[in-house]
């Protein structure tokens, strides 16, 4: 019987603040750089869009990334996130979304709509820029 669960926070910036695509990419861009398979993270938020969790939730092939809705929300629901943000990367450098990154989205967001956790954006990161969905009107 489990009497009680806790989430380890490491390594985290002390509460910065992410208000934009832009902060969280500076965020994630020191973690994305030169990578040769995707990564997929994830960005918890409290109410005030401080930084309370980072999650390297997956890491996939050259050009694809496994990405289940339980596996996202789950770490963001054990740090009571208000919010999340999630990014990926694309080793190629081409960042425009691929077919599966805009069903991935689309599923995320029913999830996130569903338990209440807003999906604030989903960046795909590069190694010198990024690509907002929110930005793009994709979310």
């Amino acid at each position: 019987m489990i009497t009680s669960l806790r989430v380890v926070r490491s390594g985290l910036p002390s509460r910065q603040l992410i208000r934009s695509a832009e902060d969280a990419y500076r965020v994630l861009s020191p973690l994305a750089r030169n990578l040769d398979r995707e990564h997929f993270w994830r960005l918890d938020l409290d109410s005030r869009r401080r930084l309370i969790g980072l999650e390297l939730v997956s890491v996939g092939s050259l050009d694809a990334s496994i990405v289940h809705p339980r596996e996202v929300f789950k770490g963001a629901l054990l740090n009571n996130a208000h919010s999340i943000m999630v990014a990926h990367n694309h080793p190629s450098q081409d960042l425009r979304p691929s077919q599966a990154d805009r069903r991935t989205t689309r599923q995320l967001l029913l999830v996130a709509c569903l338990i209440q956790v807003d999906l604030v954006d989903h960046l795909i990161v590069g190694d010198d820029r990024y690509f907002s969905f929110k930005k793009a009107g994709l979310l």
